[in-house]
């Protein structure tokens, strides 16, 4: 989770009052935190925030929370936004490459020592958090008073512009910073496969940025900026918008006014950023009866308030105006949540709840499953684990069993990974190949769930590959397991492709065809490409789950 770190005394600057420290080291972590190394009178101050709220993490976006949750400005805090004439256009030949853009311009911040750290922290943890390692957006924030607007972000050949890249002196184009700069070694696989790299330039030809890789040194923030041009892209236009809004607010926080720029993006023309709130309603009986405790309208209102959030109550239902910085808010849970936390978590221990005492214990399925695996490896075989994804071609041409209807994969991104499993004989033999070349004898089992007709079962299989095999040996590790289950059964031959002409069998009960054992094909060991012969048992256990419950007789 990610750590911001801040002074005391720039903390309280922003929320207006000088907060004690106590209360902050008690109140911070009710918000969604925790602190990290803060004892006693100190002003260095560590916060580890959880992942939800990317909007927290900068003392800037801190302040702007907790001014809130101290009841010092509650409610949704709201920022004037300036027009303005810079212009900013998106050439169609990013389309393919990184699509999305969005812009805004901070005017008049005063950028001392702490606050470029501030920026600096803040710009990282939105790229390894929200922004996946750069994967999914990537953050520039730049000197404007160093670059001429209209702003143009394209895509161009490796070679056809060279600039001098952030920490460095001498010009390379952008094939050369990939192979050379620290940045472009790291993040280089982002752009693996493109013939064309996007790139920011200005009226001039000047490069901003090399995105999703580097900033060029031009634009570098000092301590003499005063005025700051952000850029963000990538490739998901939520998280390209809210990451702007973050930034943008942050640096309004130091004093700074937001202005926005004129996009020309797809024949389209908007400003941007777009900081407007998102409307919400809610039910507020729904939510006192998730959250088990009967709030007032007054109460709920102030609970959300505490969290940034604009909200009145209309007979049931709860009017909420969220901003645009809240990221989180995906669904009307997160309300609820919010409603929680403002209300204080330490405040529901002060709730009458009937306490009743309750004994755990396994699920039938595992009980079972936990006593028939004792059995096993008394028989000498060793558990394995292996995936539920598996391939139609396994699971029914090689392995010779009849094809049925299985839950395929809408987008695979392998073929071996297209469908779930109907058994676990083909996993099994799939593992049997990758050791082909490991000592003899190899016995192996597996108890876990297959997939048929779209509805979970457990199964249980186990097989050996040995430089010999004979029907007789399976056929008493079957009756084995199956007489420690301590049910009846009937046996008969299986006409299964799977086993040898005569060596295989079907385990009947109630007449129905739960499981087979057998000597497996020479066809189907060598379409599995393994170089020994094996034998299997496979068994569908429902039956005896909802026959004997967790118990073996």
């Amino acid at each position: 989770m990610p750590v911001i770190n801040f002074d005391y005394h720039d903390l309280c600057s922003m929320l207006g009052e000088e907060v004690p420290r106590k209360t902050l080291l008690e109140r911070i972590p009710m918000i969604g935190a925790d602190m990290h190394d803060t004892e006693g009178e100190v002003d260095e101050m560590s916060v580890e925030f959880f992942p939800d709220r990317p909007d927290l993490y900068s003392v800037e976006g801190l302040a702007r929370g907790m001014r809130a949750f101290l009841d010092i400005e509650p409610g949704m805090t709201e920022y004037d936004v300036d027009d303005s004439d810079i212009d900013v256009f998106v050439d169609d030949s990013v389309k393919d490459v990184r699509p999305y853009f969005r812009c805004a311009v901070v005017l008049g911040v005063e950028v001392d020592d702490t606050l470029l750290r501030s920026i600096m922290e803040m710009q990282e943890k939105l790229h390894i958090t929200i922004g996946r390692k750069r994967s999914k957006i990537a953050i520039g924030i730049h000197d404007l008073d160093k670059v001429e607007p209209p702003f143009t972000y394209k895509a161009i050949d490796p070679h056809e512009i060279k600039f001098v890249p952030l920490a460095k002196e001498e010009e390379w184009d952008l094939d050369e910073i990939l192979q050379k700069h620290e940045k472009g070694v790291a993040y280089a696989h982002l752009l693996k496969g493109y013939d064309k790299y996007p790139i920011i330039l200005d009226a001039k030809g000047n490069v901003l940025s090399f995105p999703p890789i580097i900033n060029g040194a031009l634009t570098t923030v000092t301590t003499e900026t005063r005025n700051l041009f952000i850029d963000v892209t990538g490739n998901d236009l939520k998280t390209v918008e809210g990451a702007l809004n973050i930034i943008s607010t942050a640096m309004a926080e130091r004093g700074g006014r937001i202005v926005s720029v004129n996009m020309h993006d797809d024949g389209k023309e908007f400003v941007s950023p777009d900081l407007s709130s998102s409307s919400w309603k809610f039910s507020k009986s729904d939510c006192n009866k998730f959250l088990g405790i009967p709030l007032s309208d007054e109460d709920m209102v102030h609970s959300l308030n505490k969290m940034g959030l604009d909200a009145l109550i209309d007979d049931d239902i709860v009017h909420v105006e969220v901003p645009s910085t809240r990221m989180d808010i995906m669904h009307t849970v997160d309300l609820y949540e919010d409603v929680a936390t403002g209300y204080g978590f330490e405040r529901y221990g002060q709730s009458s709840h009937m306490v009743t005492q309750t004994a755990g214990k396994l699920s039938d399925v595992t009980a079972f499953s936990e006593r028939l695996r004792d059995v096993i490896i008394g028989l000498g075989f060793t558990e394995v684990v292996t995936l539920t994804l598996s391939n139609e071609k396994d699971e029914f041409t090689n392995a010779g069993l009849p094809e049925q209807d299985v839950v395929t994969v809408m987008n695979p991104i392998t073929e071996d990974h297209t469908c779930l499993r109907h058994s676990l004989f083909p996993s099994l033999m799939r593992l049997f190949r990758r050791n082909k070349r490991r000592d003899l004898p190899q016995r192996i089992f597996e108890i876990s769930d297959v997939i048929v007709d779209a509805v979970k079962q457990r199964n249980l299989c186990l097989a050996e590959m040995n430089s010999k095999v004979s029907f007789t040996e399976i056929k008493s590790y079957s009756e084995s397991v199956l007489r420690e289950i301590g049910v009846d059964y009937e046996l008969k031959a299986s006409e299964y492709d799977v086993f040898i002409d005569g060596r295989g069998a079907e385990v009947i009960i109630d007449g129905r065809s739960i499981g087979y054992f057998g000597e497996v094909s020479p066809q189907v060991v060598i379409d599995f490409d393994i170089n020994h012969p094996v034998m299997m048992f496979e068994l569908d256990l429902q039956p005896f789950i909802e026959r004997l419950g967790g118990g073996l007789f």
